[in-house]
């Protein structure tokens, strides 16, 4: 199994214990409270693992462009969080998990309009299940 899938499992897996333990988290407090806390944590445990493996002394070598472009993904994953814990507090764990995962549809849409990625059946195919499995899993 090729390395790629075993972090992108444990990613998913990680992910699916952010909705649980999120949705505990956030029933008596404000959804934009828990995720500004919530990212001051990552932000201290990201900060503390880069120090340790010895990440920092790079920091120099992010240019001008890609400077810019993870300061819009932070800036898009800040709307995330904080549109996903809106949903998580009012909605069922799983149906807000299940709409969420529409970001592979997103993303494959995306990568298609602005990447040249190339649409394929397989691919098309893939994200109608999605959409078919989100809408599915969101139907009471």
């Amino acid at each position: 199994m090729a390395g790629w899938i075993i972090y992108a499992l444990l990613s998913a897996a990680f992910a699916g214990l952010v909705a649980i333990f999120g949705k505990v988290g956030i029933k008596d407090i404000d959804s934009t409270l828990a995720t500004t806390v919530r990212s001051v944590i990552m932000a201290g445990f990201l900060l503390i693992t880069a120090l340790m493996l010895g990440k920092v002394k790079y920091l120099s070598s992010i240019d001008n462009k890609a400077l810019l472009f993870i300061t819009l993904s932070g800036i898009a994953g800040a709307l995330s969080w904080l549109m996903y814990f809106v949903a998580l507090r009012t909605g069922p764990a799983s149906g807000v998990v299940a709409v969420d995962r529409l970001s592979v549809v997103f993303v494959l849409v995306f990568a298609v309009l602005f990447l040249a990625e190339q649409l394929t059946w397989k691919t098309a195919m893939g994200a109608g299940l999605i959409t078919v499995g989100a809408i599915l899993m969101t139907i009471r």
